[in-house]
């Protein structure tokens, strides 16, 4: 996997990915950056906006791209197009505003991400309720983990009839100091459990508002 740009967001992509046992190439022009992470996994020193350059490294052998330059948004459009003439299958680009995601896509990045903007939503939906995790997975479609509320507790998942009544599915029950199981409609809830639950955002909110 290629990942270009060291910064916080793809420099974290490149760690997690080597710990992760994958093959990573991290390209970067700062040669304070490089001699940060000389040691750390495979590094070139390139300009990544620089079609020659980019062709050296031998981009179009890579089958995953990670743009992770932000600061600039000529940088990240160019390398984004250098990515998408080179025929990479799988593009993912970092992204600091939606006008700047809106640019990306256009030009051919297949996955596009907004970190500030996707933590501000999470930590928002964490703050604002009774939900410990919160996961949006696509077209609004959200995995959550929360405390049961009151109305479910001492029931099965059957008895409480929590999809028919909040059209969300719960996926998974954990019992304080054991390991998460797969919920049947046989399953009971109690109240210290933790439940991992599935549905659209607005239907898993309004369960989680229940006392």
């Amino acid at each position: 996997m290629l990942v270009i740009g060291l910064g916080r967001f793809g420099s974290s992509i490149a760690l997690t990915l080597d710990r992760l046992g994958h093959d990573v190439l991290a390209v970067e022009k700062s040669p304070s950056l490089i001699q940060h992470y000389t040691g750390r996994f495979p590094l070139v020193e390139a300009d990544a906006s620089n079609p020659e350059a980019m062709a050296q490294i031998g981009v179009s052998d890579f089958p995953v791209a990670v743009v992770g330059v932000g600061t600039s948004l000529e940088a990240s459009v160019l390398i984004t197009g250098n990515l998408v003439d080179a025929g990479t299958p799988q593009i993912w680009a970092k992204a600091t505003s939606t006008e700047h995601a809106r640019i990306l896509q256009r030009i051919g990045a297949h996955h596009v991400v907004l970190p500030e903007a996707d933590a501000g939503n999470r930590v928002a939906h964490l703050v604002s309720g009774k939900l410990l995790d919160y996961i949006e997975v696509e077209d609004g479609f959200t995995i959550v983990k929360m405390r049961p509320p009151r109305e479910t507790q001492g029931f099965t998942v059957g008895q409480s009839q929590i999809r028919k009544k909040y059209g969300v599915t719960v996926i998974g029950v954990k019992p304080p100091g054991e390991d998460f199981v797969y919920a049947g409609e046989d399953t009971r809830i109690s109240a210290n459990d933790l439940l991992i639950v599935s549905g659209h955002s607005d239907l898993l909110e309004r369960f989680a508002a229940r006392p």
